[in-house]
């Protein structure tokens, strides 16, 4: 979301999405409250730094680090004060492996992602760092139901060889799916939770992310091409989080439903089997409010 008050943030995604609220991010705070300074908090006995203006694996914990560990802590706190007694699902989210490894560098150089090793390694730190995570905000919200999603933008780019390397004229060589598959297990099962990945590419891999043990994907429905693929999914009775813009709620549930037709699948399934949600970038606070009236159509209808 936009801004900088991790209060007020809170306060409007508790008020907006009473039925499915999560805790907000709010990266134009700076490095540290990004996507990948928020991996990097994370990862258990692997600190990361900036430098030149990217995340790269550091010798020692630094200011970078704690600065990146102190929104994680405010915002853990904020959300306890104001959600402590919710009793619904609650959403977190953290990078996932490939992400971070595709965008954090090694202290020599180019991608985590070059080297198998430091990848697996990343992997391991972020799945101990999953654990420990949903563990403490299971016990700052008791009466709560708690969802992970796993941020993995950049995991059609690491399957296909698409991640440029550090001086951008080539790129890295494609990881094996089974590689893939078996890092994003190990974050689902460090979870304990239902997790949903969430994908903001064409060619999001459905059947890896499926046979990794995800509760459901979240996607953006433009950039969909194979919709075999989306029904396979969702036939195996996984959840699909939908992005979707429009200019009413209205047609936004109609988006979905449209979908759903071309699927194939009964009208009745709908409600209990699809969320709607923002497509990529930021989520602006109007934006949340008609995402919640075409949710409701969803369920209404």
């Amino acid at each position: 979301m936009p801004g900088t008050d991790i209060a007020e943030a809170q306060r409007i995604v508790l008020g907006e999405l009473p039925d499915l609220p999560h805790l907000p991010e709010l990266p134009e705070r700076g490095p540290g409250a990004d996507m990948i300074g928020r991996g990097g908090a994370f990862l258990v006995e692997l600190p990361i730094e900036l430098y030149a203006a990217r995340w790269r694996v550091a010798a020692r914990p630094g200011h970078d680090l704690r600065v990146a560990l102190d929104y994680l802590d405010r915002d853990l706190d904020t959300m306890t004060e104001l959600a402590g007694e919710y009793s619904g699902t609650f959403k977190v989210q953290v990078p996932g492996p490939w992400t971070l490894a595709a965008s954090i560098n090694l202290p020599i150089g180019g991608a985590v992602l070059r080297d198998p090793g430091a990848t697996r390694d990343l992997a391991a730190s972020l799945a101990e760092g999953v654990r420990l995570h949903i563990a403490s905000v299971r016990a700052r919200l008791p009466h709560a139901s708690i969802l992970l999603q796993v941020d993995e933008p950049s995991l059609p780019a690491v399957l296909a060889g698409r991640v440029p390397t550090e001086s951008g004229f080539r790129t890295l060589r494609s990881v094996d799916v089974n590689v893939a598959r078996s890092a994003l297990t190990s974050v689902v099962e460090a979870a304990g939770v239902p997790v949903v990945v969430h994908c903001c590419a064409p060619s999001v891999p459905l059947s890896l992310l499926s046979s990794a043990g995800v509760a459901g994907v979240a996607l953006d429905l433009s950039l969909v091409g194979d919709l075999d693929a989306v029904g396979e999914f969702l036939d195996l009775g996984l959840g699909l989080f939908a992005g979707v813009s429009g200019p009413s709620s209205a047609a936004m549930a109609s988006t979905v439903r449209d979908l759903w037709r071309k699927l194939g699948f009964p009208a009745t399934s709908l409600a209990s089997q699809v969320v709607i949600t923002p497509p990529c970038g930021m989520a602006r606070p109007a934006q949340l409010k008609a995402l919640r009236d075409a949710g409701r159509r969803l369920s209404e209808e």
